[in-house]
């Protein structure tokens, strides 16, 4: 152990958000956040976002925190030190807090010189936002999405991994210049949508992902009060298009001809377009 540890995690797209019924759906996509975590003696924990300086820290920090009391067993180490950047937008729907507990929690073990089991750590980085305060379900669909790579199906009520699958998949998102966390999301009116979620999750179990990301989409645009316009910008030529997470980013999948096509579409915008991929590799030190 030398005391610091790097990690990288991606981001995610949604196929179904669990806020309705406990259940989510989530992929990686090539987007990544990376933690520099140094332990110390200090008695603290301390975070630093490098794209934002007044951002909240105390996701990272809480990360931290739990992998010491967990996995450390130097009493010395009382503190740390963590440094996140990311090519993640914040709060744009794009998984970026699960991206950066990931990539903090596994920093923090690389620096503590252990190799935890991924879904141990990612259910340490689950408990560190729901103490956090920044989800309402707890977001392990995302987190484990993140953590493992590929395409994963969860109960997060139990924090359950359902299914997982590689998934080779184009994908183009856009997120527009604004901000939506989840934390804020109308818990109430996402409720009301459940029968459409419990149709979601029968269709992601099925394995029918882009058919289960469209009535998403639809479901919860109506529900969080986003525009269904991009979504019908991108029909019925993608195989899949979503809201992701809690807004106000959309994700498209499909073959990349149709997604530039859609790009062009996209980019008269105000906002951002990333043309991507999906990931099979998850979290990872490095």
């Amino acid at each position: 152990m030398d005391g610091h540890g790097r990690a990288t995690a991606p981001a995610a797209g949604t196929v179904l958000n669990a806020l309705a019924n406990g259940r989510g759906c989530a992929f990686a996509i090539d987007l990544e956040t990376t933690a520099e975590v140094t332990l110390d003696d200090s008695g603290a924990f301390r975070g630093e976002v490098a794209e934002a300086a007044d951002a909240d820290t105390g996701l990272v920090e809480r990360c931290a925190e739990l992998a010491v009391a967990r996995w450390g067993d130097d009493a010395a180490t009382t503190g740390a030190h963590v440094r996140t950047e990311s090519e993640v937008p914040m709060a744009a729907g794009l998984k970026s807090s699960s991206a950066a507990a990931n990539a903090t929690v596994l920093a923090t073990c690389d620096a503590l010189g252990v190799d935890p089991d991924p879904l141990d750590a990612c259910r340490l980085g689950v408990q560190a936002a729901r103490d956090a305060g920044v989800t309402v379900t707890g977001a392990f669909d995302d987190a484990s999405a993140s953590m493992l790579g590929g395409i994963t199906v969860t109960d997060n009520t139990q924090d359950e991994l359902l299914a997982r699958e590689a998934v080779d998949w184009d994908v183009l998102v856009w997120w527009p210049d604004q901000q939506a966390f989840s934390a804020d999301a109308d818990t109430e009116r996402c409720r009301r949508v459940a029968p459409m979620a419990d149709l979601v999750a029968e269709l992601a179990l099925d394995g029918r992902y882009g058919e289960a990301m469209t009535v998403n989409g639809f479901a919860f645009c109506g529900a969080l009060g986003f525009p269904t316009d991009p979504m019908l910008e991108a029909l019925p030529d993608v195989d899949g298009v979503s809201l992701s997470g809690t807004g106000p980013s959309y994700v498209a999948v499909g073959d990349r001809d149709t997604l530039e096509s859609l790009a062009d579409t996209w980019n008269q915008r105000d906002g951002h377009t990333w043309l991507t991929t999906t990931r099979q590799t998850g979290c990872r030190t490095t």
